[in-house]
């Protein structure tokens, strides 16, 4: 499993390009942005065997390359269930912050529910619903790594004041995501990576007593 970060956009936001080791198969997770360097590295992989987009969530820094992405590939688009709305709803996704750019609305082709399993290649990626920042936020599990978009990011956590952002939600999401068994290479949505035994640790939005005190 090979996994290539690209950071782009007006916030910025990180971009992932996994590729299976074993068959070349490859997902591009949250193309939040149209930049070169992530067209090159489609290319580098292959359009024909780009058979994924994965979302995260639906807020415009990590779906605005979505409908470039998909031309280029026609890899079909995934979004947990309940952010469905997100891809055609500028109130929703929050585009109207980045005027001049926009959201083109498009619709995803697959709709995900907690505990699903993605098959790329060889591989299996597991979602899990980790709603708090959006109703629909989501994680991807896939060996040892786990893409967390804006739920879990280093020593911190997603926003919760957007539409349907909810703080509750987003401790109960972080504590179900402490509780996975084992460590985990973190590939957040934004800024530097990190790994879950280091979150347990060092993230104050982790670990009983921080959960105790905001509850």
């Amino acid at each position: 499993m090979k996994v290539i970060r690209i950071t782009g956009g007006p916030l910025p936001t990180n971009c992932y390009i996994l590729t299976d080791d074993v068959t070349g198969a490859t997902a591009v997770i949250d193309p939040g942005f149209e930049e070169q360097e992530l067209t090159d590295a489609v290319f580098a992989a292959g359009t024909e065997n780009v058979k994924a987009i994965l979302l995260t969530h639906g807020h415009f820094d990590h779906i605005m390359g979505v409908n470039k992405l998909k031309s280029l590939t026609n890899a079909k688009i995934y979004i947990y269930s309940d952010d469905m709305q997100f891809t055609t709803d500028d109130s929703l996704n929050l585009s109207f912050m980045a005027v001049p750019l926009r959201v083109e609305a498009f619709t995803a082709d697959v709709t995900l529910n907690d505990g699903d399993i993605i098959e790329l290649g060889s591989l299996r990626i597991r979602v899990l619903h980790t709603p708090g920042h959006t109703i629909g936020s989501c994680c991807y599990l896939v060996e040892d790594a786990i893409f967390t978009g804006d739920t879990l990011m280093k020593c911190s956590c997603g926003r919760t004041d957007f539409p349907t952002g909810s703080y509750p939600q987003m401790l109960d999401s972080l504590k179900k995501i402490e509780n996975l068994e084992g460590d985990y290479h973190v590939y957040p949505g934004h800024e530097g990576e990190t790994t879950m035994e280091y979150e347990r640790k060092n993230n104050p939005f982790m670990g009983n007593s921080a959960y105790d005190l905001n509850n």
